[in-house]
């Protein structure tokens, strides 16, 4: 992630403390998703993406898994990400939030799905709402996050 004058852009009134969780939480899940044969892809998306967080926005991530489906039914994956206490899970179509909120309280939402998510033929209208609304590629091997918002632009 790109650094501006030191902070992560020009977050209105956001403390350089929450800041520093924020960027610590998103190199957690960043470099556990590198480490994981199943996941194609991490998307930062919201406020945080834009450039544009507040003292109270969440953190909002997009997980892109060949093995999506799994993530219901095993519990392994929340216990190596340490992101706090699991506080709901919603599905919202394609995608399975997962919400959890540190000690601090920064609320860190992982949302799961399959690389059909990204799919920009044809372009799914919730997908274009979601990374137009900001999306930085995290993680990409194959650059299909790059593609897609590419296709959104």
């Amino acid at each position: 992630m790109k650094l501006h004058g030191g902070r992560f852009a020009d977050q209105a009134g956001v403390s350089p403390e929450r800041e520093a969780e924020m960027l610590q939480v998103v190199d957690r899940v960043t470099r556990w998703s590198g480490n994981r044969s199943d996941v194609v892809g991490l998307l930062l998306v919201g406020s945080w993406a834009r450039g544009v967080a507040r003292p109270d926005s969440d953190v909002d991530l997009v997980l892109l898994s060949t093995a999506a489906a799994r993530y219901g039914d095993d519990d392994a994956w929340r216990r190596e990400l340490s992101l706090g206490e699991l506080v709901r899970v919603q599905e919202w179509g394609a995608v399975t939030e997962w919400r959890y909120v540190t000690g601090s309280g920064l609320e860190v939402e992982v949302g799961v799905g399959s690389p059909d998510w990204a799919r920009t033929d044809p372009l799914d209208a919730g997908t274009r709402k979601v990374v137009t609304d900001g999306a930085r590629p995290l993680y990409d091997p194959a650059g299909i996050l790059g593609a897609l918002i590419r296709a959104c632009g």
